[in-house]
């Protein structure tokens, strides 16, 4: 796995209270939505909370791939040879912010989420009428409606994917940046305390920011050094 890959585990695992916050009560929501049966059936209601997380993950990579052709044609238009590296640097930038965001210390960053406010607001009605999910098929549609919530770190996410050289390489980050998440979503029983304890350690957030804040500044340092960290 390359570094960049590396980064994005890390900033989808290091969410996790971001994601307990902002994501838990919506997949609460959709649980408690199923019919009785399906809640009462452990086995049928993990399949439905897996099809739920599939679907986001699929709008996560059909998101990444799209951000990463955009990248790939900014790249070339604005010069093939210094345009990745000055996407690089954006990266590097956003990167040291979501790092900061992370860590408590920069929280006017999460702004970054009204960018995807107008699509939200299409896609919003349009979720809701689906609820509750009837099949697992169903279930995995709501998912990846749900995938296009506003986010501060998944489009965080999607931008340090710009950078990432291609539709298909935008498309892989996004989708292990998605399973560095699934941890915080899915877990449920002792697990999920086990996360929540976890998350809600005093100096985890800060450890988890300052780690990025970290990356993001040798990202920068090794492209100002003419190196590709790919």
């Amino acid at each position: 796995m390359s570094s960049s890959l590396y980064t994005a585990l890390i900033l989808g695992f290091s969410s996790a209270l971001h994601c307990l916050a902002m994501c838990g009560g919506i997949i609460g929501a959709l649980t408690m939505s199923l019919r009785e049966e399906v809640r009462d059936n452990q086995l049928t209601l993990a399949l439905y909370v897996g099809m739920y997380n599939a679907g986001r993950l699929t709008s996560y990579v059909l998101a990444g791939a799209l951000a990463g052709a955009l990248g790939q044609t900014i790249f070339y238009a604005i010069s093939p040879q210094y345009g990745h590296t000055i996407l690089r640097v954006i990266a590097a930038l956003v990167m040291v912010g979501m790092g900061l965001y992370l860590a408590g210390w920069f929280p006017r960053f999460a702004h970054v989420e009204k960018l995807g406010e107008p699509l939200w607001n299409l896609l919003e009605p349009m979720g809701k009428k689906m609820i509750p999910a009837r099949t697992p098929l169903h279930a995995f549609v709501l998912g990846a409606v749900w995938g296009w919530l506003p986010c501060g770190l998944v489009y965080s996410t999607l931008i340090l994917s710009v950078s990432s050289g291609g539709a298909s390489a935008g498309a892989m980050y996004m989708l292990v940046f998605g399973i560095g998440t699934l941890p915080a979503i899915m877990a449920t029983g002792i697990l999920a305390w086990f996360m929540i304890w976890v998350s809600r350690l005093p100096y985890f957030k800060k450890l988890a920011g300052a780690t990025i804040i970290i990356m993001g500044a040798a990202s920068l340092i090794y492209t100002g050094a003419g190196h590709s960290p790919h």
